[in-house]
């Protein structure tokens, strides 16, 4: 079967997108963690069950690929872009979902373009499970229509481009989440204090009389989930944000904060938190160090 997606990254997003479409067998995939020896064993085991074709290297996912999905961590996207760069044919469409500043961006734009390719800046708009194909997908750059057209073919329903600028779907994602994120963080410093002031009933219904568009217990008891499970690598997001926001030059305090307090949250290593509000806030109050982020930096 001739080869059409060169696949790099296969954690949550990657794995989803992948098993969620008909095109996983014609789908290589390169994951960093199979060259730890820790890891490796459980990795092909993922790419065995969802029917990919496993790359023992970069080079084996990009071989003769036209079309590039790049959904690595944060911390990775521009080194990936640069090392794919050097093993990419010209004219290939490279497609980076990864949640990135626009300035990430763009550096990794440069390397693409300069070895004959087209990058295209895409931004995933909401959690990728349950939506998995459904997702939302902001697209900029110049080749942004041409991406748009082989997304769709692989099934994603829920594309727009939105300019020819690389850095504008990532501006969009980015300063969204200074309010999705800091609503999180927020949330967190709020009902921790409310609870250690035994005021935690009387707080909620307060904001319920204010906002009756979701009960401010179950939104809590959401956002909470969110962080134990996701807080690290929503931390390491909002490092970007930051990022975007001093290259804007509006200041980043609130960002700032949000980081620390996903970071603090997200480092606990919760991956399966308990049901309700009240046991999140039980194991999340339970380290001492947690009610004060900066002393845990």
């Amino acid at each position: 079967m001739e080869q059409e997606v060169g696949l790099i990254g296969f954690g949550e997003a990657g794995s989803t997108f992948a098993r969620a479409g008909d095109w996983a067998a014609a789908a290589h995939v390169f994951d960093i963690q199979t060259d730890d020896a820790t890891a490796r064993d459980a990795m092909l085991a993922a790419y065995a069950e969802a029917g990919v074709l496993p790359a023992r290297l970069l080079e084996d996912a990009l071989d003769g690929v036209s079309l590039v999905l790049s959904l690595v961590t944060a911390d990775q996207a521009l080194a990936v872009a640069q090392a794919a760069a050097a093993l990419i044919v010209p004219g290939t469409l490279y497609c980076d979902l990864n949640s990135v500043a626009p300035q990430t961006k763009q550096a990794a734009a440069q390397a693409i373009e300069a070895a004959g390719g087209h990058y295209v800046d895409v931004a995933v708009m909401a959690p990728v499970d349950p939506a998995r194909l459904n997702v939302p997908l902001l697209l900029s750059g110049t080749r942004a229509g041409d991406a748009e057209a082989r997304l769709r073919a692989l099934g994603f329903g829920k594309t727009r481009v939105v300019g020819a600028d690389v850095g504008r779907a990532s501006s969009i994602k980015m300063i969204r989440s200074v309010m999705v994120k800091g609503i999180e963080a927020l949330t967190a410093e709020c009902v921790l204090a409310a609870a250690q002031a035994d005021v935690l009933d009387e707080v909620l219904a307060s904001l319920d009389a204010s906002e009756k568009a979701r009960p401010w217990d179950e939104r809590a008891d959401y956002n909470l989930d969110r962080m134990l499970v996701h807080g690290t690598r929503r931390a390491a997001e909002m490092e970007e944000v930051v990022r975007t926001l001093e290259g804007l030059g509006t200041g980043a305090a609130m960002t700032r904060g949000t980081v620390a307090r996903q970071r603090a949250i997200g480092g606990l290593g919760v991956k399966a938190p308990p049901e309700g509000l009240g046991a999140k806030i039980g194991v999340i109050s339970a380290p001492a160090p947690l009610l004060n982020p900066a002393s845990r930096e």
